[in-house]
């Protein structure tokens, strides 16, 4: 059925309706792009809500679309609404689906056959959004680009990357992940670092894919590509925090520590991502390991400052509850069992009358004695 060509006079979304038995609405935006049913110079509206529009003005060759992961490239013009020119590259290479560029570009490209050029607009929600770009993008900019899909191909299998490539590329989308962090976009951020990891991993099984440049890699590359990969987990689990994403970024840290246990940023991250954990004690042990490795550090001392007071309080709080918890023991006693107790503990009405009138005997014998 792959193979099988369309009748005369059907379309892609009569093929999927009938043979495929979808449900599919041609004249939905969504489905209209997706299928590539439309004229040139048609504005298509990509997510349906005017936020991302592409318009053929050159086609391509049909069914050469990328796919997430391809090397693309690419010529690009980027342009404001007054036709004032803020982007313009050539042959530039990105792989799709790294947030490489702008999140409309890289929604839109995948859409674009091989040989396509188009018009793109891009509102400010997935541009450069209410931060521009300086020097030359204001925030809240609208951007209408013109992209020419130049060629496609297969990312290169890792394994087959000598350690100077795979550090370059590492290297590169660490710094894109950086680039999202500084814009407050700690997700697409922590998309970055997550495939710059793959490429400065330990490779397994990489023996039966080593080439010439591989068997002469030195000790000291192996090391630069390890403090690489502890900058990228340093970042990771900033990134992380920042999505409130605790156990993952510990984890991170972790990474960073099992190879260097005085890497002061991991110390430092550890003791805040205890913190917010609300394990204070553990937090607090941390940041004096770092502390005695640069006790100058302000942003230490500060939350050691901060620790030591809210395990003082815990301190103090489990005293209170130990303190109450005894008190309730003490007091574990029911009103009826103390009437009970009052009850046996009193002397009876018979023991108090025979005192009382021994007593009043005793006065009379006194008395008489004295008085007569």
């Amino acid at each position: 059925m792959e193979n099988e060509p369309l009748q005369p006079g059907s379309t892609q979304a009569d093929f999927i309706k009938e043979e495929l038995n979808f449900d599919i609405d041609p004249n939905d935006p969504l489905h209209k792009a997706a299928l590539n049913e439309h004229p040139p110079e048609e504005w298509i509206d990509i997510l349906g809500n005017g936020q991302l529009k592409k318009k053929v003005l050159k086609k391509g060759k049909n069914g050469t679309r990328p796919n997430r992961s391809d090397i693309c490239t690419l010529n690009i013009i980027g342009k404001l609404k007054d036709d004032t020119t803020v982007e313009n590259y050539e042959d530039l290479k990105i792989q799709l689906g790294d947030v490489e560029v702008i999140q409309g570009l890289d929604l839109a490209i995948a859409l674009m056959d091989v040989g396509e050029v188009a018009e793109i607009e891009v509102n400010p929600r997935f541009a450069y959004g209410s931060l521009g770009k300086e020097p030359n993008i204001p925030p809240n900019a609208c951007i209408l680009y013109t992209v020419e899909l130049k060629s496609s191909q297969l990312e290169e299998e890792i394994e087959i990357l000598n350690v100077n490539q795979r550090k370059e590329i590492g290297n590169k989308k660490r710094e894109r992940g950086n680039w999202w962090f500084t814009r407050n976009e700690p997700t697409l951020a922590i998309q970055c670092y997550r495939r710059a990891l793959e490429f400065l991993l330990p490779m397994e099984n990489r023996a039966s894919y080593q080439n010439e440049t591989e068997d002469t890699t030195t000790d000291a590359e192996l090391q630069v590509l390890l403090e690489d990969r502890m900058k990228v987990y340093n970042n990771l689990a900033a990134a992380q925090m920042k999505t409130q994403a605790y156990d993952a970024a510990l984890k991170s840290v972790e990474s960073v520590l099992s190879c260097q246990p005085q890497n002061i940023k991991a110390l430092f991250r550890k003791g805040k991502i205890l913190h917010y954990k609300g394990e204070h004690a553990l937090a607090y042990q941390t940041l004096l390991q770092a502390a005695k490795l640069e006790p100058e550090t302000k942003a230490i001392q500060m939350e050691l400052a901060i620790l030591k007071e809210k395990n003082a309080k815990d301190a103090q709080h489990e005293k209170n509850l130990y303190r109450k918890m005894l008190g309730t023991h003490k007091n574990n006693i029911s009103p009826k069992n103390s009437k009970k107790e009052n009850k046996n503990n009193s002397p009876s009405k018979l023991t108090l009358s025979l005192i009382g009138g021994a007593t009043a005997a005793l006065v009379g014998i006194v008395l008489y004695r004295f008085v007569s």
